[in-house]
């Protein structure tokens, strides 16, 4: 019977001098090898594994926090957690996290600005070691503190701030969406937009504009449409089209919520999509393909999003570098709200 052996029957737990007798190494290359893999040769790495698994030991994360001067938690910052969009990027935030032994908090940033500092002076380093970041509306000098941890941002950014950013492909994606029109016959393709100030606005619109004019479309001002990504503003914009003698064929909108809104009213006032009006969203939000008709959108890969912005604040915690800016492809999902021109 072996030491491991003579603790599991005392019930009691194994400990890393057990790992570090079976592997035939020192305790400090266990530790090394738990913490910092990279360090140490794939033969003694295969050695620790193997007496771990033989041990069953297991990491005592709240010890390993202590001794690192950390709180074991992450908090993102979400702006508006009534929004289901966001919902599979804090699944794949939640999952990375997790295999590391580190827990995910979020918090709603739909507050007051004097708010957001009492937020912040929470997510200082005593009560978190990291933030990811999916509003791009918090002032850059909040985040920029001196108490801040370190920040990675994800689908949405903030100018003038250091920290890596993991982001769709908006510019392409709303590329994409004038493309698959195009391909379709559809030359007099509207836009509905997000809010002016909102960075994925101002890039998925920059795709449009440009997809567009490689095209020689025409981008008529009446055919533009501001809304704010939510259902009512789709349909606002529906009551405009309707009213119009002269209308698109086609609409590509900034978010799926706003497509669906637009949808819904086109077809209560008497429009049909896709047979009046073709409608392309963006996201690939689950109930997309649950309205009538179910909707042609760009798919972001939310759950990968999550992932890698994950995978790059542990990086940061580790002092890794880190690349500037990361983009996530793209993808069109073609479903039943596009259809060829005349049909």
């Amino acid at each position: 019977m072996t030491v491991s052996d003579d603790r599991q029957a005392e019930g009691k737990p194994p400990r890393v001098r057990d790992v570090a007798r079976i592997a035939g190494v020192s305790t400090a290359t266990v530790s090394r090898t738990l913490t910092n893999p990279e360090l140490v040769s794939p033969a003694t790495r295969a050695a620790v594994e193997n007496a771990i698994r033989q041990t069953g030991y297991t990491v005592n994360i709240a010890a390993r926090n202590l001794r690192q001067n950390r709180t074991g938690n992450v908090l993102a910052l979400v702006p508006s957690l009534a929004n289901p969009f966001f919902s599979r990027i804090l699944a794949g935030i939640g999952a990375v996290l997790r295999a590391e032994g580190v827990n995910l908090l979020v918090a709603d940033t739909r507050m007051m600005p004097d708010e957001r500092g009492r937020l912040l002076d929470f997510a200082g380093r005593s009560r978190t070691d990291g933030l990811i970041v999916l509003d791009g509306s918090i002032p850059a000098e909040v985040l920029s503190a001196g108490a801040a941890p370190p920040v990675v941002q994800a689908c949405e950014w903030i100018d003038g701030l250091d920290a890596p950013r993991i982001l769709a492909d908006n510019a392409g994606g709303a590329a994409m969406a004038v493309t698959h029109l195009a391909e379709l016959k559809h030359r007099r393709i509207g836009h509905l937009s997000g809010p002016a100030d909102n960075r994925l606005t101002q890039a998925r619109t920059a795709g449009y504009t440009e997809a567009m004019r490689l095209r020689g479309f025409e981008l008529r001002p009446e055919w533009s449409f501001a809304g704010d990504f939510t259902l009512g503003s789709g349909q606002a914009a529906a009551h405009c089209l309707a009213a119009m003698q002269d209308r698109p064929t086609a609409i590509v909108c900034d978010n799926d919520e706003m497509a669906c809104g637009l949808i819904a009213q086109l077809q209560i006032l008497g429009l049909q999509v896709p047979g009046d009006i073709s409608v392309v969203g963006f996201d690939d939000i689950e109930f997309a393909g649950h309205v009538t008709p179910a909707l042609t959108t760009i798919c972001q890969p939310r759950e990968v999003i999550g992932e890698a912005a994950a995978r790059r604040m542990l990086g940061l915690l580790q002092g890794e570098a880190f690349d500037e800016e990361t983009i996530i492809p793209v993808t069109l999902v073609v479903r039943a709200s596009t259809a060829p021109l005349g049909h």
